[in-house]
């Protein structure tokens, strides 16, 4: 068995040998330009999936988020509890927070973002929202005639340019009305504005909690505890710490409260990456199909002869399926040095997404995968013209 295919693979190097070399080297750069499609769109989603997340930690949950318990609006006695969770091992801080529904106004302009209430330190300790400052200043604990809010919601004068309703572009310094569930209405000076990246960030509106409570004329509670852990990935486990220690509380992680919208997103792209990957390994295909059908067909009299001397059809067979995993070697092998410097350059020189700068993530199992696809279209390719030629009889491979 192992002499047929040294006799296949002799074969085969006289037929690479022997071959047009410029149709063999446009034929192995269409097979790494393959290569580099199966695995450059899922490393660029991999990329999006890791940007969403860090934002979704820095930006909207910490690690862990603790709601009232069932058939209760708002987290009782906050600041005991909140005492009790910093001094739990492995958490860094906490930050208790009110959200509610309000409508802002200025100027004719009206708009019901999502309004958060704060206690700006402790928010300093679990989230990076602070560092997201693009015109004026953070709020502060005594603040409670101002307010933040996100570049989305300030919007712009030209409402074409705005992705939501807004406040037609209103700047520091400027003042809004805003009106709270409970028909309070108080005017706010802007104090900064924010700009993340971050959707679910920049639409939204912040003052303290102090002031909130004042409006609601409620103290000590609140609608969430953000809670931010020394590790990020061991989620599951600090739930179950914090249960340990005696919280009470519904506890979420931020992947689970970010699962909707990030399967949202992640199902979108797939759906894009399933049908690029479709077309591209039908493209390799085609192309190792041609060139081996095209080989067979050029070569019909030398392949008669050869099985008229006694060379067995199999070994024929195998001869061309050498040739196809050549190209597939040697196209694999260029499209990962191509694939390599395309990683370097956009690690280096991230494409800017809506969402902020991302860069590819390279995972070993899409390699792999990539591999294998490939790998097991050329054998297909190589296999069925080579069949479909050597099945022809002796005498009329030979007349051609």
């Amino acid at each position: 068995m192992l002499d047929e295919e040294k006799v296949a693979f002799f074969l085969a190097s006289r037929l690479i040998a022997r071959g047009n070399k410029g149709t063999l080297a446009l034929t192995i750069m269409i097979i790494a330009m393959v290569f580099v499609n199966l695995i450059f769109l899922p490393s660029i989603i991999s990329g999006v999936v890791v940007l969403f997340n860090q934002q979704t930690i820095d930006y909207s949950y910490g690690n862990l988020v603790i709601e009232p318990r069932s058939n209760q609006i708002y987290i009782e006695n906050v600041d005991q509890l909140q005492q009790k969770i910093t001094r739990i091992p492995g958490v860094v801080a906490s930050s208790p927070r009110y959200t509610a529904g309000a409508t802002i106004v200025h100027k004719g302009k009206s708009t019901t973002p999502l309004l958060y209430a704060i206690n700006p330190e402790d928010e300093k300790q679990v989230l990076k929202i602070y560092t997201k400052i693009i015109s004026g200043d953070y709020l502060s604990p005594g603040d409670t005639d101002q307010i933040v809010i996100g570049y989305q919601l300030a919007g712009n004068k030209d409402e074409k340019a705005d992705r939501i309703p807004s406040l037609g572009g209103v700047d520091v310094g400027q003042t809004v009305d805003v009106t709270f569930s409970n028909g309070v209405t108080r005017q706010y000076r802007i104090k900064g504005i924010i700009n993340s990246n971050s959707f679910s960030v920049d639409s939204n509106a912040y003052i303290t909690k102090k002031e909130l409570e004042s409006v609601l004329g409620i103290s000590n509670r609140a609608r969430q505890i953000l809670v931010r852990t020394q590790t990020t990935g061991n989620e599951e486990a600090m739930r179950t710490t914090l249960m340990t220690y005696g919280v009470q509380e519904k506890i979420w992680t931020w992947q689970e409260k970010s699962a909707d919208f990030l399967a949202s997103i992640v199902g979108s792209f797939d759906i894009i990456n399933l049908i690029g990957n479709i077309v591209s390994l039908i493209i390799a295909v085609v192309v190792i199909f041609i060139v081996i059908f095209i080989n067979t067909v050029y070569r019909r009299k030398q392949i008669g002869i050869l099985k008229a001397i006694g060379i067995d059809r199999s070994i024929i067979i195998k001869s061309y399926i050498f040739q196809a995993l050549f190209i597939f070697f040697c196209g694999t092998l260029a499209g990962g040095v191509l694939l390599l410097l395309v990683l370097q350059y956009l690690t280096a020189s991230p494409l800017v997404f809506p969402g902020g700068p991302v860069a590819p993530v390279l995972d070993t199992f899409l390699v792999l995968r990539a591999i294998a696809s490939l790998l097991a279209v050329s054998l297909i390719a190589g296999y069925v013209p080579s069949w479909l030629t050597t099945n022809e009889d002796i005498l009329s491979a030979i007349r051609g």
